[in-house]
């Protein structure tokens, strides 16, 4: 997979208002008076649940702006499946920055590879047709550059990034415009030449008719398999057929069936149950066999 990793400069802001939401006006006031300023400690970041990793480079930015001095390395990349007891990643430094950034870390980890992962489990189901999964803009405000990269990792692809960089005419646009074919036509008119239009249709009906206009996309609403069938039938390859409503895992195979080339899924960032990865002090986990072992396999 050709992951490209955000840039720096997009993730760092939201990486710091988020350790600043979480330190307040006087700091981690537990680390400081409970551990010695000179104490360092070696943790490792392991996953206790099956899934797909996304977000280390927030998790890794949440160590280092809270003290430089912390280091991480890596054992595996965004992108990548893990099981119960893998190791993500060992961190080592200041024992009060590591404790002042875990939250933080897991946070922007957890919930990322959460997306990761129910993202790989629709791609999974849909493997060997036509069809990619593709998020939207039902994302958490502030987040969503973060998101959309989470979905990326778990093998979906992005749909439009914000309400500038293509059009799409939905329910209530068609409703207020008068028609789709209006809709449509008003769209054309307001836009530039590089911008896509994409058209939301309830009906059969409703696609015969945006397809007389001539769009770039078509997204086909809460249609069971047999009318996405006859949809695609319909576009005959004039357009991007886009299925969207109802998907979940189990139903995901049969949406991709019908031949359509996306299948959109609002609930991969709006809903995504956060991954369970634990943070783990070398110190604590070395008293126990099982612990003993782990920490073997990577230090």
């Amino acid at each position: 997979m050709n992951l490209v990793p955000l840039p720096r400069l997009i993730v760092e802001p939201l990486v710091r208002a988020a350790l600043l939401e979480d330190l307040g006006l006087a700091g981690d006031i537990t680390s400081a008076s409970v551990i010695p300023s000179d104490h360092r400690s070696t943790v490792i970041m392991a996953a206790r649940q099956p899934g797909v990793i996304a977000g280390l480079d927030a998790a890794e930015l949440a160590f280092a702006l809270v003290d430089p001095e912390i280091g991480m390395r890596r054992h595996l990349q965004d992108g990548h499946a893990v099981k119960p007891g893998d190791v993500i990643a060992t961190i080592e430094g200041p024992s009060r920055g590591l404790l002042t950034a875990e939250r933080t870390a897991l946070n922007f980890l957890g919930h990322l590879s959460g997306i990761a992962t129910v993202t790989a489990e629709i791609a999974v189901a849909i493997r060997g047709t036509k069809a990619s999964v593709a998020c939207t803009r039902k994302t958490t405000p502030g987040l969503r550059a973060l998101e959309k990269y989470a979905v990326r990792a778990g093998g979906g692809m992005n749909h439009r990034f914000a309400l500038h960089d293509a059009v799409l005419i939905k329910d209530n646009h068609v409703a207020i415009s008068g028609g789709v074919a209006e809709a449509i036509r008003r769209a054309r008119a307001g836009i530039g030449h590089l911008v896509k239009i994409e058209v939301e249709v309830d009906t059969l009906d409703q696609l015969r008719e945006a397809m007389e206009t001539g769009i770039d996309a078509v997204l086909l609403d809460n249609m069971t398999p047999d009318q996405l069938r006859e949809a695609v039938a319909i576009v005959a390859g004039r357009a991007i057929t886009e299925a969207s409503g109802r998907v979940t895992p189990a139903t995901a195979a049969a949406i991709a069936a019908s031949g359509v080339d996306l299948i959109s899924v609002g609930w991969l960032t709006h809903s995504a149950p956060v991954l369970d990865i634990g943070l783990d002090f070398v110190e604590a986990a070395a008293a126990t066999e099982t612990g003993s072992k782990r920490i073997a396999q990577v230090l």
